[in-house]
């Protein structure tokens, strides 16, 4: 083999780890990634029972019930379709009906989202990028004057 023969071998090795570790890479990220939807959204995409997901929206008015120990049932909307979740742990503090709200989990067999976390905003003027993405494009949330 020549110098040149050598080396083209050595760059087209390279070339080729790179590639699978690339690939790997990218085939990893896309069984761990958690799309984001609106509940509206829903509707459109195909989600299976088990498929991890975030939910986002504003937690519905006259939807939070508490049910034994640390299990709560609560809706998220963005004022077309609501989606009915359930979790068990502690809410964050600023929880509450009328809040932006993102939760993160899979939808069961029976059709309920349940959730492994639940992120709230956390002031009066914050609310969750993808969810105010979300709802100013239905027209739902608009900006507060104070910001």
């Amino acid at each position: 083999m020549t110098r040149k023969q050598k080396r083209l071998s050595v760059i087209i090795a390279g070339l080729a780890f790179l590639g699978a570790a690339a690939g790997l890479t990218f085939y990893a990220l896309g069984q761990k990634a958690s799309y984001f939807y609106m509940p509206a959204d829903l509707a459109a995409a195909t989600v299976q029972p088990g498929q991890r997901i975030r939910l986002g929206g504003l937690v519905e008015k006259g939807t939070v019930v508490r049910g034994q120990g640390a299990t709560v049932g609560f809706s998220v909307t963005d004022e077309q379709k609501s989606v009915k979740v359930t979790y068990t742990g502690i809410l964050p503090d600023l929880f509450r009906e009328g809040q932006g709200v993102i939760t993160e989990g899979a939808f069961g067999p029976d059709g309920v989202f349940i959730a492994d976390s639940v992120l709230a905003k956390h002031d009066e003027r914050y609310m969750p990028k993808e969810v105010a993405d979300g709802l100013k494009a239905k027209g739902v949330w608009q900006e507060s004057k104070s910001q």
